[in-house]
């Protein structure tokens, strides 16, 4: 029984740590050039980030190895700052661009780069574990219009519904 409930404790902590289908991630990441502020650009609505505004990402090494991973955004409705801290850990070793985070606990998720401007790190394309969870996050809080459309094919292709994005107004009315 004891067995059995190990069995089933893995699968569950590790359930969402796959990736759709025709997602691979970004080969040579280099995690020192990732850290640091990003801008979330467009992403796919789910329930922790609805109705937030001026939405960015902070990467930081932790001393363990793992990232520290601080996002925030701007909630208009209840005129406040929402942030949540949470942990990244490489799933293959740190030369290729898929890591697992957690918000909650010991419940990971999975992190998927699978575009990347791997010349400059200026943006990045991001999957979760399936297709309801995606983001185009950069260095800037704008894109120019071609690496928009370069996103917006790219998950076509991998099978998102790039119809529902939403554009994250980065404007800077509210200071953190």
């Amino acid at each position: 029984m004891k067995k059995l409930l190990l069995l089933i404790s893995v699968l569950v902590l590790s359930g969402c740590l796959g990736m759709p289908r025709n997602v691979e991630p970004v080969k040579d990441f280099e995690l020192e050039r990732y850290l640091g502020k990003w801008y979330e650009i467009a992403r796919l609505d789910h329930s922790f980030e609805r109705g937030l505004t001026q939405v960015t990402a902070e990467y930081s090494l932790k001393p363990d190895g793992g990232v520290k991973v601080i996002n925030r955004g701007y909630s208009a409705a209840k005129q406040q700052w929402k942030e949540a801290e949470g942990k990244a850990y490489f799933v293959n070793g740190d030369s290729e661009a898929y890591l697992k985070v957690s918000f909650f606990g010991p419940f990971y998720g999975a992190y998927v780069v699978f575009g990347l401007d791997q010349k400059d790190y200026q943006y990045a394309f991001i999957s979760g574990p399936d297709t309801d969870y995606l983001w185009l996050l950069a260095r800037t809080p704008t894109v120019s219009p071609e690496v928009i459309q370069q996103f917006v094919e790219m998950a076509s292709a991998r099978g998102f519904d790039t119809n529902s994005l939403i554009y994250v107004d980065q404007k800077a009315e509210v200071k953190p």
